[in-house]
């Protein structure tokens, strides 16, 4: 397994497979790649299935164990069936996607091979998911869920971006999971640097405050020093990167553009790494390459001095600012 110059083992890729997207979030960052959707239809620029299998067939030498497909909306790829069933055993297979597509196609991705699936649902309710996702499509949210469920992806896990406009519905979601089996919740932190609005951001701290009031046992799990707060039969998560340099230390993945950039940090578009015609040799370079140059990098967390990476310390000592 290759090892960063921070001792960070790479054992995990998140794989981009289009750009494209049914919905219109007013927090998306695209894999930090910036609000890049174009038409619905397959693009030229899209990595093929050969390209996507064997890039993971490459990466499995080096001990990658975990590729997680996402986009834009993973799903609107025809071909992710196979590209899941041609994904080497050796690899656990996760998907993130809206859920849209999930009905009448949940149950051959788990055929293919797919393990685990998160769904993004920012609200409960129709109207607010509306505003929030610009689409009408909450109901079929909710099949996809639910086909996910019978289809045996279970724990699913919900997505939801705690910013403004959602984090009046924290507490039904967390409600939500509580009460059923199979669902798990994962708050993710809103990130302004990547989608911009600062004044869309809250104090995420006061949701782990809540939660540590309202969970029945909280775990810390070794990824990025996480918390995992049980509540009633759900579980829930919060992913929070903004100033919190635990979220760097532990990284293990580095992300695939669905051109065929190799990316390694989500917040870093300066270390893009082309993988050229896509041979193997060109493939195990260009990923030695990305692994060696990455550095931790969330905001101003690492600077350069004399040449060397270094921690910011007046990055790390300034005061935590919230709207």
């Amino acid at each position: 397994m290759l090892e960063d110059d921070f001792g960070r083992e790479v054992s995990g890729v998140r794989v981009s497979l289009t750009d494209r997207c049914n919905f219109d979030c007013v927090y998306c960052h695209n894999e930090g790649l910036g609000d890049t959707r174009g038409p619905m239809d397959p693009q030229d620029d899209e990595m093929s299935a050969d390209d996507v299998v064997r890039f993971l067939e490459v990466v499995s030498e080096f001990g990658v164990q975990k590729v997680k497909f996402t986009g834009g909306e993973p799903m609107l790829r025809g071909d992710l069936e196979e590209i899941i069933e041609r994904t080497p055993d050796s690899m656990e297979v996760s998907l993130t996607t809206n859920g849209t597509f999930l009905p009448g196609r949940a149950e051959d991705l788990r055929a293919a091979g797919l393990e685990r699936v998160n769904v993004s649902q920012d609200a409960l309710d129709p109207e607010a998911f509306a505003e929030i996702t610009q689409s009408g499509a909450y109901e079929r949210v909710i099949e996809g869920v639910e086909a996910a469920l019978d289809a045996g992806l279970d724990p699913v896990k919900l997505n939801m971006v705690v910013f403004e406009h959602t984090a009046g519905y924290v507490e039904g979601m967390v409600d939500h999971v509580a009460a059923n089996p199979g669902l798990q919740l994962q708050l993710i932190e809103y990130m302004p640097e990547l989608t911009g609005h600062p004044e869309w951001n809250i104090d995420i701290q006061r949701v782990h405050g809540w939660l540590e009031e309202t969970a029945d046992r909280v775990e810390t799990r070794e990824m990025h020093n996480r918390r995992r707060y049980y509540v009633g039969e759900g579980m829930v998560e919060i992913v929070d990167p903004v100033e919190n340099p635990n979220f760097c230390a532990n990284c293990h993945r580095v992300r695939v553009t669905h051109e065929g950039y190799l990316k390694g940090c989500l917040n870093r578009n300066d270390d893009l790494r082309s993988m050229g015609e896509m041979t193997r040799e060109e493939i195990r370079e260009t990923f030695r390459e990305t692994v060696a140059n990455r550095v931790p990098f969330y905001g101003e967390y690492m600077i350069r001095e004399d040449g060397e990476w270094v921690v910011n310390d007046e990055y790390v000592d300034a005061p935590i600012t919230h709207s």
